[in-house]
């Protein structure tokens, strides 16, 4: 059987690719901005994917790696290096509580892996409980840890892991809100801890803010709950930061916004502010010599890359000169803007934190379409996006995509965030028309 060639207007393959999609060809980026091959400018308010967090284009940060490629371009990752070693000294000042040593990786699906594969190994128990709805990457091991189902439906036909889910704190789903919803969701997770068998369970895998599931906080009180949760059935929490560390949610890291020290923290992402490829694993002292003294027999080879850990050393310094505080300052702001966009009708809800927020579109109770039963019907959600695109801002849907996620670059200021917001509430009119009020 003879292959067909087939004609494309692009010799790379995109990844998260639709049939019907057809992305701009970006080739400039500064600060919030990027630049396609049509010299068209796009406010960028979905920093790509979650990860520009310091802007695009930012002299220190690439300052950083030429004086690293100026040294030495790579080293394994089996051997030391001063770079590696000083930003893994760099990061456990900064992350909560007792975490003080990096296991390096290149992606948060790679981390992610190693983080359960650490947990596994220190506990002996081979599960790892995961939300409903959730994403943590789309490798084999971590897209079975991801509770989106259309991740897992790609995958799961070839193999799975051992993992169970749980439903995420979300009203809808336990039909409560404040204190009644975090009391339900963490009942909840206890329920299908034991219902797993305690003595199963390794970890309990969450991320502190919804990501690409909606940008949702949990309610006041879940977290302090779960961890004691998990400490009274001696079980591990991992903080999955891929997207909320590094000052996207206004500290450090996302789980810091819930005062609860984790016992393992993934990040990736904005550790190099996208510059290049980074990722780890913080532990605390017991699972870091558990790992030496048991040794370690997996590894990546570019892992750590001396090139991805100079551009964190960089990323560090651009984000403790204001970036954090900006953050701070200007969620508020964010909120506010975002709010005013729940005066039409089809914006069922605002939820978020810092620089990381969704808004979700339903009709009555019922989103508008559901992705994930009818993937070939015509979603209005999608149209908001290319509309906003037209206006000249990027913004993406959410997991499901009943949903847009917000997510600018953290050196954004009040002009950018009104800009944004203006043109995604004109999209939405387009989308979805104008309330009879409002016309």
């Amino acid at each position: 059987m003879s292959r067909q060639r087939v004609e494309a207007s692009s010799a790379a393959l995109a990844h998260w690719s639709s049939p019907d999609g057809d992305p701009p060809t970006i080739v400039e980026g500064e600060g919030c901005y990027v630049t396609d091959d049509e010299d068209e400018e796009y406010l960028d308010f979905i920093a790509q994917l979650y990860c520009v967090n310091a802007g695009h284009g930012n002299e220190r940060i690439n300052e950083a790696i030429e004086q690293q490629l100026s040294r030495v371009a790579y080293v394994s990752s089996a051997k030391h290096n001063d770079t590696r070693e000083e930003l893994a000294n760099e990061l456990a000042g900064i992350a909560p509580g007792r975490l003080s040593n990096t296991f390096f990786s290149i992606s948060g699906s790679e981390a992610n892996e190693a983080a359960v594969q650490i947990a596994r190994e220190y506990t002996g128990a081979p599960k790892v409980l995961t939300r409903y709805q959730s994403y943590h990457g789309g490798t084999y091991g971590a897209g079975n840890l991801t509770g989106d189902p259309s991740t897992r439906a790609a995958l799961e036909p070839y193999g799975g892991t051992s993992t169970g889910k749980f439903l995420p704190p979300l009203p809808e789903v336990f039909d409560a809100e404040g204190e009644e919803l975090a009391e339900r969701a963490a009942n909840h997770l206890e329920y299908v801890i034991r219902n797993e068998g305690m003595e199963t369970v390794a970890a309990v895998l969450m991320e502190p803010v919804g990501g690409t599931s909606g940008a949702y906080p949990a309610p006041e009180g879940y977290f302090e709950r779960v961890r004691e949760i998990c400490d009274e059935y001696g079980i591990l929490l991992i903080a999955d930061e891929v997207i909320t560390g590094f000052g996207r949610c206004g500290e450090w890291f996302g789980i810091q916004t819930e005062g609860v020290e984790p016992d393992v923290l993934t990040f990736a992402k904005g550790v190099t502010s996208a510059y290049a490829p980074l990722a780890g694993v913080l532990v605390g002292p017991e699972i870091a010599r558990n790992v030496r003294e048991g040794g370690y027999d997996l590894g990546q080879t570019f892992g750590g890359h001396p090139v991805s850990c100079a551009a964190g050393l960089g990323a560090l310094k651009v984000y403790r000169d204001g970036l954090l505080e900006n953050v701070r300052d200007l969620a508020p702001t964010f909120e506010r803007e975002l709010r005013d966009l729940e005066q039409y009708d089809a914006v069922a809800d605002v939820r978020g934190r810092g620089f990381l927020w969704g808004v979700t579109f339903r009709e009555g109770d019922e989103p508008f379409v559901d992705p994930w039963v009818d993937p070939d019907a015509e979603n209005p959600v999608e149209t908001v996006v290319e509309e906003a695109a037209k206006r000249n801002v990027l913004v993406g849907t959410g997991r499901p995509a009943t949903q847009v996620i917000c997510a600018p670059p953290l050196c954004a200021g009040r002009e950018e965030i009104a800009a944004g917001v203006d043109a995604l509430g004109e999209a939405i009119e387009v989308a979805f028309g104008r309330n009879d009020e409002n016309a």
